[in-house]
């Protein structure tokens, strides 16, 4: 590993053997560490390092392994100030210089740094980690290292300038002795994968894709995705055509991620300037509101005065929108949007025809109003004189309310009115679960329709722990009985699912389950009308901002564990742990789901056929939520309660159970 830093460039400000950062002149680490930044280096910084390098220098003699300072952790924004690397152990070191506490959020920054290596650092996934750390002025230290969790990840020890060096060497000494080949640790790639919120943050940041999200085989087709869709802007640009875009995938495969990266890149650009818009209301008010939290924390970091709230929000208006906001404005005016781009999240659940003319007549004094969302904002891109393009992002099974349209009633609007577009389709669209096989027929003729495959995303990337998790709850709730068990033999081995007939058991075990930052929250259906039996009453109305924003102390937020979020507040966003909760909304009843609603005192049986596409599309999504695990509470009901029997229960549990998925 020599010269310093030449074998960990990317990853780190410097890098050395241990015995030649020993040997080293404190100025040329200093030096070292001053140039990796690239930036103006404060006072405060510098005297920070100065004494991280002083105790590090005083503390390491005699320990035979490699330093990494400053070492990069792209998904949480951050670098670590230190990491250890000998035997086989892994030890992220985090300073406090001249704090007398072992702040929680120290510790969980501790925690997240250990984490975010052994879920996604290729190099550190099979190793022992021990994070550290170190509030130099710390009074009560810890005296020795915890059990691991069974990934092989430590809890945190607390240590100060003078118990720090024996906790580098305790760790060193529980590891087994089989010696890491540093130069390879350092040089080997970091594959993300970033909630939603953490991807949104870094993309409006302007960091790059690659630099946030997973680029091994099974997720390349993220960036190949994003580069086709690119390809049709420029095309569509070049030769002034109108096209319309459909990017299918799999719950959690990246679509929304897709969307955030292509406006990103086309954000204040005159001629290809985008917008990313959503009907998803609580999905966009959350990214907005951690966008600005996070543009107001980063002008801190920078030692700025930041800009008071009011102003970051007018900023990040323009670059994640509502979409039904995005439709009023092109009633107000007859000029094009300002935008040649227009890319649409979830766009499956556009309004059909019958929910946006009511809308129109009640809300907005349209009277005669006769086109769907989708035809009307094709219309309004279609303004453009000479191109534009339309990127509609595809869920399937995802549509969860009346009056959502499907992705037939884009194509048929391109069909029936635009027939002068492109249509560019994933070879996925035609599969049952995007319901716009017929759609695709009757477009038949259509002079200008594509497929590329490029188009699909086919990995999940939310449950990192576990692809297949999607796969299984599709088998599940399509009763696939033989493929649910096979792909859930395959996800319990790195994915945590867990089934149980007692609510406090459940909170317990997503508590447990729960290192440092990583968010756990109740999740249930919008009927799930019973469960207030259980204190979980789905009729609170839940602020998704401080439900999936908001800390440990807010009792609005999901840690609580108190506030139910339904469907509608989760999709679209995730968690990390969730506790679903099942109520006898969706039941089995003789090998078959049986679809309910809760009425007065008793619960009626839905026969509609869209509304019990919209109740098990609604147990899809909570199911998919979790990006680490869920526990799933199925009430044992009460004989003596007419609304809460245990057969509506019993064999939903049965066959979850069946199913093998274990329980508590």
């Amino acid at each position: 590993m020599t010269p310093p830093n030449d074998n960990a460039r990317h990853s780190a400000f410097y890098s050395a053997p241990i015995a030649q950062f020993l040997a080293a002149d404190e100025h040329t680490v200093l030096g070292h560490l001053a140039g990796g930044s690239g930036l103006a280096i404060d006072g405060a910084q510098t005297e920070a390092w100065k004494e991280q390098v002083r105790l590090l220098k005083q503390t390491l003699p005699g320990v035979d392994g490699s330093l990494f300072l400053e070492f990069d952790i792209p998904r949480l924004g951050s670098r670590i100030d230190g990491v250890v690397i000998a035997n086989s152990a892994v030890v992220p070191i985090e300073f406090k210089v001249g704090e007398h506490r072992y702040a929680k959020t120290d510790y969980n920054q501790a925690w997240d740094y250990a984490l975010d290596l052994k879920n996604f650092h290729e190099a550190s996934q099979a190793l022992p980690i021990f994070p550290v750390l170190c509030a130099t002025s710390g009074a009560t230290p810890d005296d020795g290292w915890q059990q691991p969790h069974a990934d092989g990840v430590y809890p945190p020890i607390k240590s100060n300038s003078a118990t720090v060096g024996e906790a580098v060497r305790s760790a060193i000494a529980l590891a087994p002795t089989a010696p890491i080949n540093a130069e390879a640790w350092g040089r080997a790639p970091y594959r993300p994968s970033p909630t939603i919120i953490e991807a949104a943050k870094a993309l409006y940041a302007r960091h790059s894709v690659q630099s946030i999200a997973r680029s091994d085989a099974g997720a390349r087709n993220l960036h190949v995705t994003t580069q086709c869709v690119e390809e049709i802007i420029a095309r569509s640009r070049a030769q002034r055509e109108k096209a319309i875009v459909f990017v299918t995938g799999v719950p959690g495969a990246g679509k929304t991620l897709v969307g955030l990266n292509i406006a990103t890149q086309h954000l204040g650009h005159d001629e290809t300037h985008a917008v990313f818009l959503s009907g998803n209301g609580p999905l966009v008010a959350v990214l907005r509101e951690a966008l600005v939290e996070d543009d107001i924390q980063r002008q801190r970091d920078l030692g700025n005065t930041p800009e008071r709230k009011g102003v970051v929000r007018q900023k990040v208006k323009p670059f994640i929108q509502n979409v039904h906001h995005f439709r009023d404005e092109g009633l107000r005016s007859a000029a094009p949007p300002i935008e040649h781009v227009a890319i649409f999240d979830e766009s499956q659940r556009a309004w059909n025809r019958e929910k946006t003319a009511l809308f129109m007549k009640q809300r907005k004094g349209v009277a005669d109003f006769s086109m769907s969302e989708p035809e009307f904002l094709i219309s309004y891109m279609d303004r453009h004189q000479d191109w534009a393009v339309v990127v509609c992002l595809v869920g399937g099974g995802q549509e969860i309310h009346t009056g959502e349209a499907g992705i037939g009633a884009w194509l048929d609007a391109v069909r029936d009115k635009y027939p002068h577009w492109h249509t560019y389709i994933s070879p996925e669209l035609h599969d049952s679960e995007y319901a716009a096989g017929k759609a695709i027929e009757r477009l038949g003729a259509h002079a200008h329709v594509e497929t590329q495959y490029a188009l699909h995303l086919a990995v999940s990337m939310r449950s990192f722990r576990a692809e297949k998790v999607s796969g299984f709850v599709k088998a599940a709730l399509d009763a696939d009985e033989d493929r649910a068990r096979e792909l859930l033999s395959e996800v319990l081995k790195t994915y945590a699912v867990v089934l149980t007939r007692d609510r406090t058991v459940a909170k317990k075990w997503v508590r447990s389950q729960s290192r440092g930052s990583e968010r756990y929250g109740l999740v249930a259906s919008s009927q799930a009308q019973r469960l207030k039996a259980y204190c979980i009453d789905v009729r609170v109305d839940v602020d998704p901002v401080k439900y999936f924003l908001a800390d440990r102390a807010d009792t609005r937020s999901s840690y609580y564990l108190e506030d139910a979020a339904t469907e509608f507040q989760t999709q679209g966003l995730e968690l990390d742990w969730t506790m679903m909760s099942w109520d006898a909304d969706l039941r089995r009843t003789k090998d078959r789901w049986s679809y309910h609603n809760f009425r007065g005192d008793r619960w009626t049986t839905v026969h509609n056929a869209d509304r019990q596409r919209y109740l098990l599309n609604a147990y899809r999504v909570l199911l998919t939520r979790a990006r680490q695990g869920m526990a799933i509470f199925v009430p044992k009901g009460r004989k003596s309660d007419a609304t809460l029997q245990p057969e509506n229960y019993d064999q939903t549990f049965q066959y979850l159970r069946s199913l093998g998925v274990p329980v508590l």
